[in-house]
């Protein structure tokens, strides 16, 4: 993938000209959906402090402290690859570049953390089992949490099920029990940010297919098949999917499996972003059709 100023080593993937977005406003990209939430949540009295509080002088620290003893910070000399890619999202989005870390876990996951001080941090099981422009895609989406504001809420959600255990046993269990409403309304609202950080990384690439390949990985992907994989298949699949609102009986089937959930399941990412892909994108990028 080509830079705006044709230095080849600056290249975070295929050589393609990107196209920086200038004076980029999250609200040009943000979904409807992410919006209410988070509305939703800011009329919730004094959340917002409570919980910047319960990051500054706790979470927040503890987790970059164990992130740099355990973790390697991505740098031009270490992973010099993904830092190009977190240089050019953080130039295409307008974002203060932030550290990157990668850590040792099979798992394939990629997170933001920080209020303050964000930093990001993938997993080696992701690395080993995306491309180099599929990484870029998954690092836009991390740096999009950061400029639309998500990380505060986006901490707690990770965390909010603990944070409430421990309230509900230092209150015989009330505090549990009025927690929980928090702790749905904070997966929705994590579930409808997933949504706009998708399209803060497809501004990234500029490509959808990408895009499409991360969600097929992320569904049932393995290194070992992934020659097998077919794009038109999984675009077949995310069709079924949809298809499955035709009933209300399955409508509500998909929200009792939601709902505990932090991120919505692959096949409803991979069809929001196709539907922007075609409305909303190329007004963006590539202006009025």
């Amino acid at each position: 993938m080509a830079n705006g100023d044709g230095d080849d080593k600056a290249q975070p993937a295929k050589k393609r000209q990107l196209k920086m977005l200038p004076n980029l406003s999250v609200d040009a990209f943000r979904h409807p959906r992410d919006a209410a939430a988070t509305d939703a949540l800011k009329k919730v009295p004094g959340l917002d402090k409570v919980l910047a509080k319960i990051l500054e002088y706790g979470l927040e620290r503890l987790y970059y402290v164990d992130n740099v003893a355990s973790n390697l910070r991505v740098t031009p000399a270490m992973f010099g690859k993904l830092h190009r890619s977190l240089t050019w999202a953080c130039k295409i989005l307008d974002v203060a570049e932030p550290e990157l870390y990668v850590t040792v876990d099979p798992v394939p996951n990629a997170f933001t953390y920080g209020h303050t001080k964000p930093f990001i941090t993938l997993t080696s099981g992701l690395i080993d089992m995306l491309t180099d422009e599929e990484l870029f895609f998954v690092i836009g989406h991390e740096v999009g949490h950061i400029k639309a504001g998500h990380v505060l809420y986006g901490t707690m959600a990770r965390n909010i099920a603990g944070v409430v255990a421990i309230l509900g046993q230092m209150t015989l269990g009330f505090g549990a029990l009025l927690g929980q409403g928090l702790v749905l309304a904070l997966y929705e609202w994590y579930r409808c940010a997933e949504l706009t950080s998708d399209r803060a990384a497809l501004l990234c690439v500029q490509d959808i297919e990408p895009a499409r390949d991360v969600f097929m990985k992320l569904a049932g992907g393995t290194t070992r098949l992934a020659a097998d994989m077919d794009r038109d298949e999984f675009v077949r699949q995310v069709r079924a999917y949809e298809d499955v609102d035709r009933s209300n009986l399955d409508r509500a089937y998909k929200i009792l499996l939601t709902i505990g959930r932090t991120h919505p399941f692959a096949m409803q990412r991979a069809h929001e972003l196709d539907v922007w892909f075609v409305d909303g994108y190329p007004q963006l990028v590539r202006g009025p059709s």
